[in-house]
């Protein structure tokens, strides 16, 4: 009989409960923390006696709606006026850590008992035997120390490198046998340049195999590349440092599993207002805690969730990337276009130039793809067959009208979005 213990499929066993007892577990566990944040957080408590809202009207995460989104400048904000966080926090609790963000922003870590980030990893193939290269700083910001806890979590040696020189971690990649990193796809293609230029064959001189990525996009070719040629296993997390982990991405790399300790609504940045699956709004954050009680955190991030069960048998809703930003996009007929979408169709032939015109006719939203192109030639035909159900594929929205202009009529300092629209 074989003495092995099974190796547990996820790292916490609510990542694969029902959709129905996750709510459950939310509503449960929002409503106490609005409880304890009215009797201990003075701002809180002034937000709802101003707001005329009462704890107990916050039952469950369609409630959030009543209470406003808060943007980073707004936290700077209330951190200026009653020092150092803004009378969010609770003075009862004592603090593990603090850090500090560019505003600033003075962030009370909630102690190591928290698994931030480690959900992320085990999703990712860390276990205890790997050795990984941690490039974050260790310098007053939260990156460094909260990723070292969450791979310390799962039993992970860490070797924090921070932000030292290319020659640097590579010298310590060789000398310690690092078999993973985790820091910007960037930083990690630049030390792999740098060991190539050193005269290294990093796939084969080096044993990292596995790399968890954060802070940064990572470019589908860029993937690609780490894969196939450096066989370099990648995965992306994603989060904030006012909140912590939000999301992370599982072996099916098809989407970002959001974290159980946070509750995630896509909203309407003009309203507030929930949206539902497969629509484009902002990321805006709860975190589940006791110590910070930042409701509503609005990311400036876009992006749009489905529900659909993963293949990998986690249950949670996962976020389907980052679409650009707030204040980038432009909401046409209740949907929003962002930037980067076009970037992706205009991908999908051969990266031609397009540009996005949105009127107003007739009290109606109109919308004119400028697009140049051959006059003639295989191409231009398959964008006459191909480019407005692609367009509405990926973009969730009917295009109008279709315009050809000379190659050259857009110029690389033109906004892919414009807006022309006058509201009375």
């Amino acid at each position: 009989m074989s003495g092995r213990i099974k190796e547990a499929r996820f790292f916490d066993p609510k990542e694969n409960i029902s959709q129905a007892k996750r709510q459950q577990f939310y509503n449960q566990s929002l409503a106490k923390m609005v409880r304890l944040a009215y009797k201990k957080s003075s701002r809180i408590k002034k937000i709802f006696d101003e707001g005329n809202i009462h704890p107990s009207e916050i039952k469950t995460t369609k409630d959030l709606e009543k209470l406003p989104v808060i943007s980073r400048e707004q936290l700077v904000k209330l951190e200026m006026e009653e020092p150092p966080f803004g009378g969010l926090d609770n003075k009862d609790v004592a603090i593990d850590r603090i850090f500090t963000s560019p505003g600033p922003v003075y962030e009370p870590h909630l102690s190591d008992r928290d698994p931030i980030w480690a959900k992320g990893y085990y999703a990712a193939g860390f276990r205890k035997g790997d050795i990984v290269l941690n490039t974050f700083s260790y310098h007053m910001v939260a990156a460094g120390l909260t990723f070292h806890s969450g791979l310390r979590r799962i039993g992970v040696t860490v070797v924090p490198s921070g932000t030292s020189s290319t020659e640097n971690q590579i010298q310590l990649i060789r000398d310690l046998g690092v078999t993973g990193y985790t820091g910007t796809p960037s930083f990690l293609m630049a030390i792999i340049k740098k060991a190539e230029e050193m005269g290294y064959d990093f796939k084969n001189s080096f044993k990292i195999r596995r790399a968890s990525f954060v802070a940064e996009p990572l470019q589908p070719s860029l993937r690609e590349k780490f894969e196939k040629e450096y066989g370099i296993d990648t995965y992306q997390m994603y989060g904030a440092t006012e909140v912590g982990d939000i999301a992370y991405e599982c072996k099916q790399k098809n989407g970002w599993h959001i974290c159980e300790e946070v509750i995630v609504e896509i909203v309407d940045p003009s309203s507030g207002k929930q949206l539902g699956p497969g629509e484009l709004g902002e990321v805006v954050v709860t975190r589940l805690n006791n110590i910070f009680f930042l409701f509503r955190f609005g990311t400036g991030d876009l992006s749009f969730f489905v529900k659909d069960r993963c293949p990998c048998g986690r249950t949670s809703y996962r976020l389907m990337g980052i679409s650009g930003r707030v204040g980038e996009a432009v909401k046409v007929r209740g949907m929003f276009i962002a930037p980067s979408q076009l970037k992706k169709i205009s991908s999908r032939f051969g990266d031609i130039k397009l540009q996005a015109i949105v009127d107003r006719i007739d009290f109606k939203d109109h919308l004119t793809v400028r697009i140049e192109a051959p006059e003639e030639g295989e191409m231009r035909h398959r964008i006459e067959r191909e480019f407005e159900e692609v367009f509405r594929e990926i973009c969730t929205v009917r295009v109008d009208k279709v315009e050809f202009i000379k190659e050259g009529t857009i110029s690389e300092k033109d906004n892919l979005i414009v807006d022309r629209r006058t509201w009375e």
